[in-house]
């Protein structure tokens, strides 16, 4: 292993011998995980922040989707400065500026201030996350990569099930009267010895090949969502202006150019941000298609379902969150079986199973959240819970082997940060559609006994449009492989996003 301060390329790690490389695969599985955590865990706080902080609707929503919109946009381009400028030193850098947005959110003075910070902590988390595999890459001989993979595996499954629950103990505690505060706070300490000991036991190393930046591609991307979300999550409020439809109108026109730069960029250096002739790959296409569509619906769900429980059922923070531990334990438990056991048996049909699964759970909630009504209890969500877990388990886990099937393997690390990357900014949109599919059904006029009834009303006419997408994404699984082919361990590309999400980083419980 060379010392930290040696470049050493990918296909040179670290000497077997060297326990250092071990201390540096626990710093930056801690990042992945402290970033998987603090995903998770606003959530379950958001109803405390809103009469704390006094946040509106569409505000809770840009706290949210503030930090998706940042880690989709940044992602493609936080892999490519790892590769050229080295991935300890931008991992640093990312940990560092999380921290410190950490900070600015623990102590927002007010919520313009805490959508602000969710946004810088969003853009750091772009540069921190796609080091943590790349550095793994580099730092592991291939022979010790399976068992560090594995471990990989577990540290997502543990985010995912402690997040909720964390937040949960946090908020309740209001620890020194700080109410959510302490979700943010917490990352301090964590932080400052990742970079502390980040410096010391990582070992530097760059992509031998590394592509270049496409900062005016990233530029088009941010705005042509920002001019999607924006009037999406404002427009209710303001009583749906006509510059909102000029705008969402406008993000097209923006998209379109995007395309077209796209394609130049490509011709010109062969370095763009998203390498369109993927989408002559049927497979690619429909998977990035799925990976999109299947960000809406976890988007819409996760938000609404937090509102619902704890504004509308009135439910604390900490029955909220445990409610949501057999869910967690579901979607870690099918994600295990899927890869190991069905998917290579039963190819997409495990995939589309899933989405029947999750669509199943949704249609028992709907009935439930309308036969019980306020009187539901956290035991009576339990079924319809395990039943989405489940679904979503056997979908998340090998989605991207099976979008990545037939992809040439010359552009399979572009293929890979692409995916994660419209996964987040589904996520975002979906974020920004419970301004229509929720908020947009309930009248928040109404006396303080008919709220509960309001925010029932409007769970389950979201919950009827999570049905609907999960059915379309059925239907578009069918131009998914049969049998998804075993591609190259991480990617095999230059593009350092490859390693966000060739091993799942997106259980998504990530929002």
């Amino acid at each position: 292993m060379t010392s930290p301060s040696t470049t050493s390329a990918p296909g040179t790690p670290a000497a077997a011998g060297d326990r250092r490389r071990w201390f540096a695969l626990a710093i930056v599985m801690t990042a992945a995980f402290m970033d998987l955590v603090d995903v998770t865990i606003v959530n379950i706080a958001i109803p405390s922040i809103q009469r704390d902080a006094g946040a509106s609707f569409s505000q809770i929503q840009w706290i949210t989707a503030g930090y998706s919109l940042a880690f989709a946009a940044g992602l493609v381009t936080g892999g490519r400065l790892g590769d050229i400028h080295g991935r300890k030193r931008i991992f640093l850098i990312g940990i560092t500026g999380f921290t410190v947005a950490s900070a600015l959110c623990g102590f927002a003075a007010n919520p313009e201030m805490l959508v602000a910070s969710r946004i810088l902590q969003g853009g750091m988390a772009a540069l921190m996350v796609p080091q943590v595999l790349s550095i793994v890459h580099a730092t592991f001989p291939a022979h010790e990569r399976g068992k560090v993979f594995g471990l990989f595996g577990m540290i997502v499954g543990l985010g995912a099930v402690s997040g909720p629950l964390l937040g949960a103990l946090l908020t309740e505690w209001n620890i020194f009267g700080l109410e959510w505060r302490p979700i943010f706070l917490i990352n301090l300490p964590v932080g400052i010895a990742g970079v502390i000991l980040g410096r010391k036991f990582i070992s530097e190393s760059k992509a031998p090949r590394a592509l270049k930046l496409d900062l005016v591609g990233v530029v088009l991307v941010t705005a042509g969502l920002l001019m999607l979300l924006y009037p999406l999550t404002r427009g209710r409020e303001l009583g749906w202006p006509t510059w909102g439809y000029v705008m969402m109108a406008g993000s097209l026109a923006v998209f379109g150019a995007l395309v077209a730069y796209e394609k130049r960029k490509a011709a010109k250096d062969g370095s763009p941000l998203v390498e369109l002739s993927l989408f002559k790959v049927k497979s690619f296409a429909a998977g990035i298609a799925v990976q999109t569509v299947f960000g809406i619906t976890l988007g819409i769900f996760f938000l609404v379902w937090t509102l619902y429980m704890q504004i509308g059922l009135g439910w604390s923070a900490l029955r909220a969150g445990l409610t949501g531990v057999p869910f967690s334990i579901a979607v870690s438990a099918a994600a295990g079986i899927s890869v190991q056991k069905l998917v290579p048996r039963f190819g997409r049909k495990v995939l589309q199973t899933g989405a029947v699964a999750m669509a199943a759970g949704v249609l028992i909630y709907i009935w439930e959240a309308g036969r019980y009504g306020t009187d539901i209890a956290p035991w009576q969500m339990a079924l319809p819970l395990v039943v989405m877990g489940v679904g979503m388990g056997l979908i998340v886990a090998p989605l991207t082997d099976a979008v990545l099937s037939d992809v040439p393997q010359e552009h399979a690390g572009s293929a890979s940060g692409l995916i994660n990357t419209v996964q987040q900014m589904g996520t975002a949109l979906g974020l920004g559609l419970v301004s229509v599919v929720f908020f947009g059904v309930i009248d928040e006029h109404v006396g303080p006994d008919r709220i509960p009834a309001e925010f029932v009303d409007g769970f389950q006419n979201a919950l009827w449009w999570v049905a609907a997408v999960l059915a379309v994404i059925f239907l578009v699984m069918f131009a998914l492989p049969a049998k998804p082919k075993q591609h190259v361990e991480g990617g095999g590309g230059d593009d350092g996003a490859v390693t966000v999400d060739a091993l799942g980083k997106e259980p998504v419980l990530t929002q």
